[in-house]
């Protein structure tokens, strides 16, 4: 049977804010969703997606991608326009399409066609990303903080902006089928990267804040469902707790055995019931995402062989 992973990061508590962008506006916005009859804030899948691919570039741990980010031009630079997710771990983990108009002559386009002729079509080429990732969304709800700010020199009629500024948490979670890469073992370095991400970004804008897990929950299995999205609740005095996670635990839904809970989560009391129902529960991240490693480079080792 095939194996699947998947996992729901809470960063560290912190302040989101953006960059002020190339535009004529005052104020620098925060992303917004309706988030349980409240309004959060929120940082794109495409932002982590982008991070995830920085960190891969920049890291040293000998990953090729195809989209390099200059920081000197802003820009990304392509070195394979057609594609290549054997060579390139951004082409194969996320994925990549490219559309072209069908190829018509002028000639042909004044030309009269025959009734029911059909015209040339298109070409895409695309992969579908192995990896998908859920937006982040705050845990807190956004009260409306706006810090006002002036820019310094010559001032004019967009001198004076403000800010939106959210200080919270964010929670996010991924899925991934490494019988899907094109090289499994690829799935080692997704994880590398998601739980050392310094910082996010969409567009023209970002903000320093750290994206790397203050806690996470992932799952090894054979299920072909996550059932633990979205899992860590925070109350009013801060305090983190799972008691979605734990119930389906409990329940039978989630064989504990599949669960590997790591960081602050695990010395709280949901944390203590997880790691008495039989879940792999500990307060270091690294060493949790290591052993969960070595038991992935094991198993995917098997199947190779097979």
């Amino acid at each position: 049977m095939t194996l699947h992973l998947f996992g729901n990061i809470l960063t560290s508590y912190g302040t989101a804010a953006n960059n002020r962008g190339e535009n004529d506006g005052n104020i620098t916005t925060l992303q917004k969703i309706l988030w349980k009859n409240e309004v959060h804030t929120t940082v794109s899948a495409e932002a982590i997606r982008w991070a995830l691919r920085y960190y891969w570039q920049v890291s040293g741990n000998g990953c090729e991608v195809n989209r390099r980010w200059n920081d000197q031009t802003n820009d990304n630079e392509w070195q394979a326009p057609n594609f290549d997710p054997e060579r390139y771990i951004d082409d194969d983990v996320l994925g990549f399409m490219r559309a072209e108009g069908a190829k018509v002559d002028a000639s042909d386009e004044n030309s009269s066609r025959k009734k029911g002729e059909k015209l040339p079509k298109g070409t895409t080429t695309a992969r579908r990303g192995v990896l998908e990732v859920t937006r982040a969304v705050s845990t807190r709800p956004y009260s409306g903080d706006v810090t006002f700010n002036a820019k310094s020199g010559q001032k004019g009629s967009t001198s004076l902006y403000g800010t939106e500024v959210h200080a919270t948490r964010y929670q996010y979670g991924f899925a991934m089928t490494p019988a899907r890469l094109h090289r499994q073992d690829r799935v080692i370095e997704v994880l590398n990267g998601l739980v050392s991400l310094g910082e996010v970004a969409g567009n023209h804008s970002r903000f320093l804040y750290d994206f790397s897990p203050d806690s996470i929950v992932l799952r090894w299995t054979h299920d072909f469902s996550p059932r633990l999205l979205y899992c860590f609740e925070e109350n009013s005095d801060g305090e983190i707790s799972m008691p979605d996670l734990v119930r389906r635990v409990q329940v039978g839904d989630i064989d504990p055995q599949e669960l590997w809970l790591a960081g602050a989560a695990a010395e709280t009391e949901d944390g203590e019931k997880l790691a008495q129902l039989g879940a792999h529960v500990s307060p270091g991240i690294k060493s949790t995402v290591n052993q969960l490693i070595s038991l992935i480079r094991q198993q995917i080792s098997c199947e190779e062989a097979a």
